[in-house]
């Protein structure tokens, strides 16, 4: 993580890491004698991921005062 990037960039690389962590998870769940330890840490990572996804896109939409 490189702290002067682009919070857009950085929102489209997190976001594609996400969908990179997804398709790993799709064919580990699909092999029979798929690796539970290794299907674990990656859900936990992909977790990880949403959660930063959506604190960078919480972080852009300014505070309302109605």
């Amino acid at each position: 993580m490189n702290d002067d990037e682009d919070p857009v960039q950085r929102l489209v690389t997190l976001k594609a890491e996400h969908r990179n962590l997804d398709e790993q998870i799709r064919l580990l769940s699909s092999e029979p004698t798929g690796d539970q330890l290794e299907l674990a840490r990656l859900k936990r990572q992909k977790l990880m991921l949403k959660d930063e996804i959506q604190r960078l896109m919480d972080s852009s939409v300014p505070d309302i005062i109605a």
